[in-house]
Formats: structure tokens, C-alpha cells, sequence
């Protein structure tokens, strides 16, 4: 596997689903390897953020894995590659590595080799994404229908499956509720304008509005943007560890998912992680609007969804003011994760293409 990283998430939270889908792998006997190059931003700004005391603490709390740093000039790929049944490239990579892990396979390799999409840039970076050389791939696993179309449509594959992202339910679990801190929790980076003003109508101004007591959880804020929610009365908390979500999550009556704006113009039906992770961890949960044209839940059973600001207010005062319809609905949430989209159902689905592909 390689990944941008294993060992940090910040502003990545890629490595949320790897973790998931590696200890998965592991757990059920196979022989895994995840390559990180030495160099990669998130981890650099996640040790100039928090120290290296984040990364200790990460392999204490993933005990069982490991990355192996690599520099992409002196990568030995006959080394790495040396009976690999399956290879899996995020598209979080060079292009320089896409191209020679592919150049491998056409030379010789008996190995599966998958390209693994879990991003918008297909729709709003086209050029970047035809810049990847995936010609001796076998195909992608894209974390959405809409975007596995695109692929095919655009006959930048041949052959794509559709590989939504999940829960790693050993981490992101219902912990004990009841002695509350606050009233919401939102756990989600700025998101490069990409959902600045949805944040101020479906979080910042209702929280505002309601005077409730709230915390915010994430990276890249600006200065602007802390300052409004100081204005709002918000607590902001900076950068936080993905494993610490639940312990987070278990003292805040109700969580927001605010989805940026390209999955809801642009890629329908991807959700994004942030919502397999809250549902798992049985917290109420308010989307802003967002399409499930797959559906992966239950709208209204599993979530509530707010059409606009002023219906995440009505919404947020009713899980605030029912106690039972708040449980109802956290219950509901939390047994639709289990039963459909936990990582042991996507590393299923993943041996599945596999033996599709080996046959």
C-alpha cells in the first residue's frame, strides 16, 4: 500500500480509512506493507503543530502498525515489490510513483495493482488527475458511483469499482454519555473556502443564534475565521488526533457534518468520512444539505438533514429539548454502521475485487 501517510492525519484524513483497512488486514492474517514517503507535508506540519510526542502517541495507540519511509529517488521496487499479490497506490501520490509502480507491473509483476481515488480533483483538477499514467493498472477503487463513472466515462481506466469509505469501529465506538460539556461538537478542518460560508450559516450562526455552548475541532483556520468563532462564542481546540474523536464526541449532546461544496455539486452520493465516523461513535447527528444518491442511510432515521440555516436551528433545538428522539436517532445511526459500513465490510469488498481480478 501506498499512502501519503499512515502515521499522520493532519489535514488528512485519509489516514483514518488506512488505519481502519490495515489493522482489518492484519487482524485477519495477511502479510502487510505501507509505504509513506519521508518527506510528506502532513506529517511535517503535523510534528511543527504538535511534536513528535503525536507521533509516539500514534503507535501507541496503533500498536500493530507500521509504515516504512521511503525517498522516491533511491526506491528500490523489485525490493518492495517482490511477491506482492495486491498493490494499492493512493492518488495522494506523485505522479513519478504512480508511473514506475505501473512501469513495474508491465514489466513482469503478477501482482493486482489498484489505484485508489478518494478525492474531488477528478471533477474540480482534471488536468492533474490525466496526469497520473495508469495505463498498467488494473483499475481504481473510487469512493463514490459518481466518481467511478467519471473514470470509465473518461476512459482513464478500463475497469473501476465504487469503494466507499468506513468506520474502523475498534476506534470509533459509542462510549458512555450523560455527563455533558457542551452542547455541539464539530470535528472538520476550514476546508479552503470550499465550505466557508456553509460553515457560518449551518454552524457558526445557529450556534450563535441558540447561545449554545460549542467546541470546533480542526486545522488551516485563519485568523478570520477563529476570530468570528471567538465573536460566536465557539471554542476552538486546533488540530485533533482522529483516535481521541470518541472520547470527544461522548461529551456533546449533537455533532454537524457540513460536507464541502464539490461532493455536493459536483459528486453526489459521497458522504465523506466524517459521518460513518460520528454514526459509529452514537452521537445525534445534523447534515447540511447533501444528496445520498447511494444510499449508504436512512435520512431522518439516521441523520437529520437541514436544508438551511434556520432548519439546523429547529433541528438542533428538538435533539436538545427530546431526549428520546436524540437516542432514537443515535441508535439508529450507530446499527446502520454496523450492519453496512464498518472497514471489515470495505476490506470484504476489497478481497472480493481481488479475487475478481485474480480470476
Amino acid at each position: 500500500m501506498f499512502y501519503h501517510s499512515l502515521v499522520s492525519d493532519w489535514n488528512h484524513g485519509n489516514a483514518h480509512f488506512l488505519r481502519g483497512v490495515a489493522t482489518e488486514l492484519i487482524d485477519r492474517g495477511h502479510d502487510l506493507a505501507i509505504y509513506e514517503p519521508r518527506d510528506s507535508w502532513s506529517r511535517e506540519n503535523l510534528v511543527r503543530e504538535a511534536g513528535e510526542a503525536a507521533l509516539s502517541e500514534f503507535h501507541q495507540r496503533y500498536a500493530s502498525l507500521r509504515s516504512i519511509e521511503y525517498e522516491l529517488a533511491t526506491i528500490d521496487f523489485d525490493q518492495v515489490l517482490d511477491r506482492a499479490d495486491l498493490v494499492l497506490v493512493h492518488e495522494w501520490n506523485e505522479h513519478e510513483l504512480v508511473r514506475r509502480v505501473g512501469e513495474h507491473r508491465a514489466r513482469g509483476g503478477t501482482y493486482r495493482l489498484l489505484f485508489h481515488d478518494t478525492h474531488h480533483r477528478a471533477i474540480t483538477a482534471p488536468e492533474q488527475m490525466h496526469g497520473y499514467d495508469l495505463s498498467n493498472y488494473d483499475g481504481v477503487l473510487a469512493y463514490g458511483k459518481v466518481l467511478r463513472d467519471l473514470y470509465v466515462e473518461r476512459d482513464w481506466v478500463d475497469r473501476a469499482w465504487t469503494w466507499h469509505e468506513a468506520a474502523d469501529t475498534r476506534v470509533f465506538k459509542s462510549l458512555p454519555r450523560g455527563d455533558f460539556a457542551g452542547d455541539v461538537v464539530w470535528i472538520g478542518n476550514w476546508g479552503d473556502n470550499e465550505r466557508s460560508a456553509e460553515l457560518r450559516e449551518f454552524l457558526i450562526e445557529p450556534i450563535a443564534a441558540l447561545k449554545l455552548r460549542a467546541e470546533i475541532y480542526g486545522v488551516r483556520y485563519p485568523e478570520d475565521a477563529q476570530q468570528l468563532l471567538a465573536r460566536s462564542g465557539v471554542s476552538y481546540k486546533g488540530w485533533l488526533p482522529n483516535y481521541r474523536a470518541p472520547e470527544v464526541f461522548a461529551r456533546f449532546r449533537l455533532t454537524v457534518h457540513v460536507p464541502r461544496r464539490p461532493y455536493v455539486q459536483a459528486l453526489p452520493g459521497i458522504p465523506t468520512i466524517r459521518p460513518f465516523e460520528a454514526l459509529a461513535c452514537g452521537i445525534p447527528l445534523v447534515c447540511s444539505p447533501w444528496e445520498d444518491a447511494e444510499h449508504l442511510f436512512t435520512p431522518g432515521r439516521d441523520y437529520l438533514l437541514a436544508r438551511d440555516g434556520n432548519e439546523m436551528k429547529k433541528h438542533m433545538r428538538a435533539l436538545l429539548a427530546d431526549k428520546q428522539m436524540a437516542r432514537e436517532l443515535a441508535e439508529h445511526g450507530l446499527e446502520t454502521i454496523r450492519a453496512r459500513h464498518t472497514c471489515a465490510h470495505r476490506v470484504d469488498e476489497l478481497l472480493e475485487i481481488y479475487q475478481e481480478l485474480a480470476a
